[in-house]
């Protein structure tokens, strides 16, 4: 008899959860953005600037350092799909990098601070930086850096553009877990890289 109680508790349970996560599965379906309100980025390796355009209109322009001239920063049309919140950074192969060594999510030594935006991967994408006085400058060893809050607020830019609203208390609760997080935007933007 308890067996059965069991058995019938969960079938209780049971149709009304299956249909929840049916339906809240459909929920999560991410719309897409028109192409016409489509975010796009340009990033202008002479006036060392990204802007960012939706719907033919610009709404946020920022300062970059660009790739030193040995370091160029590569020249393209680019799609951007895939953010690292929190990233840990392990030292490239290049003669520039010999002898450093890997940091930790969310540590000091990070020179990526708070999210990576690829552009081209696994080498080129959009990250902060402690040196912000290097923004506007040819200063990187070819990604395109940014003040690590801006940067934050670009990639919830993208998010929010591909149908996933996030916030800075979002943010904050990745940070504090230590641990990175990859998004993988449903609807990419494209960043125009000239100069």
């Amino acid at each position: 008899m308890r067996q059965r109680r069991s058995r019938s508790t969960i079938a209780l349970f049971a149709v009304p959860i299956a249909t929840a996560l049916v339906l809240g599965l459909g929920a999560l379906r991410i719309p897409t953005v028109a192409p016409a309100d489509a975010l796009t980025m340009s990033a202008d390796l002479t006036t060392r600037k990204l802007t960012v355009i939706r719907g033919g209109e610009v709404i946020k322009e920022y300062d970059v350092a660009v790739g030193k001239p040995q370091y160029p920063t590569p020249r393209g049309t680019f799609t951007v799909q895939k953010i690292v919140w929190n990233p840990k950074w392990v030292p490239p192969d290049s003669k520039w990098a010999r002898g450093k060594k890997p940091a930790a999510p969310g540590s000091e030594r990070n020179p990526m601070k708070l999210v990576k935006i690829f552009f081209q991967e696994p080498d080129y994408y959009i990250h902060g930086t402690d040196d912000t006085d290097s923004l506007g400058d040819a200063a990187s060893h070819g990604c395109l850096r940014m003040d690590p809050d801006e940067a934050g607020e670009l990639a919830l830019l993208l998010m929010e553009n591909s149908g996933v609203f996030r916030d800075w208390d979002w943010v904050k609760g990745i940070l504090h877990l230590g641990s990175e997080r990859v998004v993988t935007l449903a609807t990419p933007a494209t960043l125009t890289i000239s100069g």
